[in-house]
């Protein structure tokens, strides 16, 4: 079953590449455009913030994120392969056109810094996770600053609830990537490791600090 969902996400990353390739290139600038943008405002901004980040608890900081990523996820909902009942009820409306236009929108947005924390960081646990993260090579797919780039999605920052989800979701095979990459990696780590990955990488200062 793991296998099957696995060559059916790969699919849906390459047919959200199709879709982004077929849009006609006079078509693309406005797509991108105002009209995106105020059907972002009027559709998304409620949970994911007129910015692209909200502190809504559970909701991904949109943010950042790469419009090549944002597309497959899209589409990934739209078509039931990805799990969330109001992203799946959302997406189901949109056609092509739309997962071009919002993605291309989302793809504008400037990464958002997460807000001071309450307290500062616990000094043991941050340099346990950023030994977790070079351990698991999570710098050769999500880059040294774990920004992403096109269907890798940003990490940096990213609130730690969401991290934490998706994390457990990986290893379960509740959730699958484009390839076993994220499922292998996180194959064999604990409930606590996979929390203080997430804890790391949600108040991660903006660079590594052994680069």
């Amino acid at each position: 079953m793991n296998g099957l969902r696995r060559s059916r996400a790969r699919a849906a990353s390459a047919a959200a590449l199709a879709l982004l390739a077929a849009a006609p290139a006079a078509a693309q600038p406005a797509a991108g455009g105002g009209a995106y943008a105020q059907r972002f405002a009027a559709l998304c901004a409620a949970c994911h913030g007129a910015n692209g980040r909200s502190e809504m608890p559970g909701t991904p900081a949109l943010a950042g994120q790469h419009s090549f990523y944002a597309i497959t996820q899209l589409f990934l909902f739209r078509e039931g392969r990805r799990s969330n009942e109001a992203m799946t009820t959302v997406a189901r409306t949109l056609n092509d056109n739309d997962l071009r236009g919002f993605s291309d929108f989302i793809g504008t947005l400037p990464p958002v810094p997460a807000p001071p924390p309450s307290m500062p960081p616990d000094a043991a646990r941050m340099t346990r996770g950023q030994s977790l993260a070079r351990q698991h090579q999570c710098v050769s797919c999500h880059g040294a600053d774990f920004s992403g780039g096109q269907q890798v999605p940003r990490i940096a920052q990213q609130h730690e609830d969401y991290l934490q989800r998706s994390l457990s979701e990986f290893r379960s095979g509740k959730r699958v990537g484009y390839t076993q990459a994220m499922s292998e990696a996180v194959s064999r780590l604990s409930q606590d490791e996979l929390d203080t990955l997430a804890y790391y990488l949600a108040r991660f200062p903006g660079s590594d600090p052994a680069k």
